[in-house]
C-alpha cells in the first residue's frame, strides 16, 4: 500500500496544505503587469463648466467626475434647447481592460443621452463607474447649460 493511503491521513493533509501554501505565495509574488498610462491633453480636459457658443450652438463641459477608476467628462452642444452632441472628453484609460470597456461603453452612453434628450439614461451592464460618472458630468453640462 502507497505511504499516503489510510495509514498516514495526517500527512496527506500537512502535504496539501504545505502544497497550497507554496502556490498562494508563488502567486502573491507575481508582479502584475503594468501599462504605460495614456494621457489625456490637458487641452481636450477643461474646467467644469466651460462653454461656448459655436455656429452649431452651445457648448458647454461639464464638471469633471472621479470614478473608481478615473475621472469621466463630458461636453455637451446644444441648439434650440435640444441637444445636439454628446462628447466624452475625459474617461479612464489606464489600462487594456479600461479602453476595452469605455470603447462599448462611451458610444451605447452618447446614443442614450441623445435619445433621452437628458442625463437619464441607462446603466451600460459593466461599466458601471463609467456611466455614473458619464451620467453625472452629463446632468452638471446640462445644468451650466441651463437646460
Amino acid at each position: 500500500m502507497h505511504a499516503l493511503r489510510k495509514n498516514r491521513p495526517l500527512r496527506r493533509i500537512v502535504l496539501a496544505s504545505a502544497a497550497t501554501v507554496s502556490g498562494m505565495v508563488l502567486l502573491l509574488s507575481l508582479k502584475p503587469h503594468d501599462t504605460p498610462a495614456v494621457a489625456v491633453p490637458a487641452a481636450a480636459a477643461p474646467s467644469g463648466g466651460t462653454s461656448g457658443s459655436t455656429a452649431g450652438g452651445t457648448t458647454v463641459t461639464g464638471d469633471s467626475v472621479q470614478t473608481r477608476w478615473g475621472p469621466v467628462q463630458v461636453r455637451v452642444t446644444l441648439e434650440n434647447g435640444k441637444l445636439t452632441d454628446v462628447t466624452a472628453v475625459v474617461w479612464p484609460t489606464d489600462n487594456p481592460r479600461d479602453q476595452e470597456i469605455n470603447s462599448y461603453a462611451l458610444p451605447r452612453l452618447r446614443t442614450e443621452a441623445l435619445q433621452a434628450q437628458s442625463a437619464d439614461i441607462d446603466t451600460v451592464s459593466g461599466a458601471t463607474y463609467t456611466s455614473d460618472g458619464y451620467r453625472r458630468s452629463l446632468q452638471s453640462a446640462l445644468d451650466s447649460a441651463g437646460g
